[in-house]
């Protein structure tokens, strides 16, 4: 049981990483960044979900139920290397959740932001040059000299 509680604390502990690197990388606005890291966060959610499945598999092989309460009881039962490692498991597993929440939100905002932008820009869009090569004025009162020609 402790080699699986290990595996999946490490692969946990490397998420953790690369969800500070994208956090990081969105507050230094290196947007150009975040597909690699979302990919490197794929893979180690696709590691973490196989080191779930074989570390459930050992414990259900050991006669405990699958799911928390029975991680709980198999750890406890291997001894105190055990129980510590899967503390520390499960809190590493909240610290990423709350981080990849974070992240998310952070995400969400910067959408938002751009897309309130682009909707601005969109709106308030007018050329400054009409067909003719002549620039336009910003409204169509005045006359050609009150805008400078």
């Amino acid at each position: 049981m402790l080699v699986h509680l290990l595996a999946e604390k490490t692969c946990v502990e490397e998420f953790l990483s690369v969800l500070e690197q994208e956090a990081q990388a969105m507050k230094n606005g290196l947007f150009a960044d975040l597909p690699s890291l979302t990919g490197r966060k794929a893979g180690l959610l696709d590691r973490m979900a196989a080191l779930d499945q074989a570390r459930e598999s050992a414990q259900v092989a050991r006669g405990f139920e699958p799911g928390r309460a029975g991680a709980n009881a198999a750890a406890a039962a291997d001894g105190e290397a055990s129980l510590a490692a899967w503390t520390a498991l499960v809190e590493l597993a909240q610290q990423a959740k709350a981080c990849n929440r974070r992240n998310g939100s952070m995400v969400y905002s910067q959408l938002d932001f751009t897309q309130n932008a682009l909707h601005y820009l969109q709106a308030s869009a007018q050329p400054f040059y009409g067909p003719d090569g002549i620039r336009k004025a910003a409204s169509a009162a005045g006359t050609r000299l009150a805008v400078g020609y």
